[in-house]
């Protein structure tokens, strides 16, 4: 007889759990993957190096070409190079966006002097559309963009 109220006892609680519903904190941690893209790419060559990274994304509509290496008339790192990104994103959610630029070629101590760097985090419903230019053994001026402005 102890047994058949056990059991009793034991079916009417997987009823009752089954029935039960789960705070909406609950529901809304366990929903949230916590998606993220992220892409990064380092030329060491050129001492150029790029992250693209979005997180908490609701929505990502993304559009990116890296193209990475050496330029110029023969292939080889002593000829410079570089890194050069288009951006096209679309994005509800986080996004961090940064590059960095570093002379390839160490100091006495060893250490890789940073030339540039830029860093930018957003947060909410946005739209980002950018082009990065990182080249080795340039000059200021020597890189052009032309922006053609939408009607």
């Amino acid at each position: 007889m102890e047994k058949v109220i056990c059991l009793l006892i034991a079916a009417a609680a997987l009823i009752w759990a089954a029935g039960a519903v789960m705070p909406v904190e609950f529901t809304q941690a366990v929903n949230n993957g916590h998606q993220k893209d992220s892409l990064r790419v380092m030329n060491y060559d050129s001492g150029a190096s790029l992250i693209e990274e979005y997180s908490n994304v609701e929505r990502l509509e993304r559009e990116t070409q890296v193209r990475t290496g050496a330029y110029g008339p023969s292939s080889s790192a002593s000829s410079g190079g570089g890194l050069e990104a288009s951006i096209n994103s679309n994005v509800i959610g986080t996004a961090h966006i940064g590059w960095q630029s570093y002379d390839p070629v160490p100091d006495s101590k060893g250490r890789h002097q940073l030339l540039g760097r830029s860093v930018e985090d957003l947060t909410g419903v946005f739209s980002i559309e950018k082009f990065i230019s990182l080249w080795s053994n340039s000059s200021p001026g020597e890189i052009s963009v032309d922006w053609l402005p939408c009607c």
